[in-house]
């Protein structure tokens, strides 16, 4: 008899398991579902789902949380390509020109890297404003995300033309055209949110 009711207790413990399993399993599938119908509606949807998709689970299915952590993404790629454009600009035999650009671009990811910084924590301060004082909040991120946008690309800009050719410029440009694809994510993004509530 007691075999059996071990057996009863061990079937209920795998179909309570089985069932909680299936119920995270359908709840992480509703929340990748909603990133990636949430990303259609941005400049890089495929960039948008990759670097996004690992935050399913605090994601789950809110525009508000999805915009804030489209800008925690773009402020670490922006402090990462900062730290990394900081590393060239003390690159040895370098041209006067490419210092000069890789300076300016430092000053730009600099400032992108600080409005960036503003904007998160102005989204993730925005609480329970309503009415003027959540489109004051909102006009303040979007202003900011917008700024930091151009600056990534006047970074890349700065390194237009033949005199550019090389390595540094390549390897500097890649990283910021990232930070700048994911940072017009974001601002997709938290346009989405701004307009939904």
């Amino acid at each position: 008899m007691a075999k059996v009711s071990h057996l009863c207790l061990l079937f209920s413990f795998l179909y309570f398991t089985g069932t909680a399993q299936s119920a995270a399993t359908s709840s992480a599938g509703a929340a990748v579902n909603f990133i990636k119908v949430s990303c259609s509606a941005t400049s890089y949807p495929s960039l948008c789902v990759q670097s996004l998709s690992s935050h399913a689970a605090e994601i789950k299915k809110s525009p508000r949380q999805m915009a804030q952590t489209a800008l925690s993404v773009s402020l670490a790629r922006a402090q990462s390509a900062n730290t990394f454009v900081s590393k060239m600009a003390k690159f040895k035999g370098l041209k006067a020109r490419e210092y000069a650009a890789i300076k300016d671009c430092l000053d730009q990811m600099g400032d992108s890297v600080d409005r960036l910084s503003r904007s998160f924590q102005e989204l993730k301060h925005i609480g329970q404003a309503k009415g003027q004082d959540f489109l004051w909040h909102m006009s303040n991120v979007q202003t900011w995300v917008s700024a930091a946008l151009t600056d990534e690309n006047t970074c890349v800009d700065g390194f237009a033309g033949r005199a550019f050719d090389g390595k540094v410029k390549a390897s500097i440009k890649a990283r910021v055209v990232n930070v700048a694809q994911v940072t017009s994510n974001a601002l997709a993004l938290t346009n989405r949110y701004a307009s939904k509530h």
